[in-house]
């Protein structure tokens, strides 16, 4: 009897210094996988997987600072701004017309923008020479009439006064 309470008690004592196995911390930056429409997408926790996704796996660039979004909608995070210029793949489209990106040489998940913010990496040059021509504003003629039957105009060219 002495000897089965005695084995009782080291027991006891050897299993007190024991502590449960922790649970692993969740936070912003681990990473998740989700399988959406039957592609396996690999994001941080901070981004939230999307409903529908259309995949594209492209290379496009930036065309503006745009903010990059942890879900797509103006109603999420901003993670960070792209850079303008800066290539990055486009993995798919998502709801709302919103494109899912991730950084060149990496195909992580890394947010959301709107599909005008980024444009095919090969149609960029194109599209940033047809934004920098713009149409020259004609500038209006300054006519005042003079006596009543004649005119005189204004060159805007070199600031004269011509009679007509």
């Amino acid at each position: 009897m002495k000897l089965r309470v005695l084995f009782s008690l080291l027991f006891v004592m050897a299993v007190a210094g024991c502590k449960a196995p922790q649970k692993p911390v969740i936070n912003d930056d681990t990473i998740e996988t989700s399988q959406v429409n039957g592609v396996t997408l690999t994001h941080r926790h901070a981004v939230t997987p999307p409903a529908e996704f259309t995949p594209v796996n492209e290379p496009y660039r930036a065309m503006y600072p745009a903010s990059l979004m942890s879900r797509p909608d103006f109603g999420g995070k901003v993670i960070r701004t792209l850079d303008t210029g800066k290539t990055y793949v486009v993995l798919g489209q998502v709801e709302h017309y919103w494109m899912a990106l991730a950084d060149e040489g990496n195909e992580q998940l890394i947010g959301y923008v709107p599909m005008r913010a980024v444009i095919k990496a090969d149609l960029y040059d194109a599209a940033v020479r047809k934004q920098a021509i713009r149409p020259k504003t004609r500038k209006k003629a300054t006519c005042v009439d003079v006596d009543g039957n004649s005119k005189a105009c204004k060159d805007s060219a070199n600031g004269t006064w011509i009679l007509n």
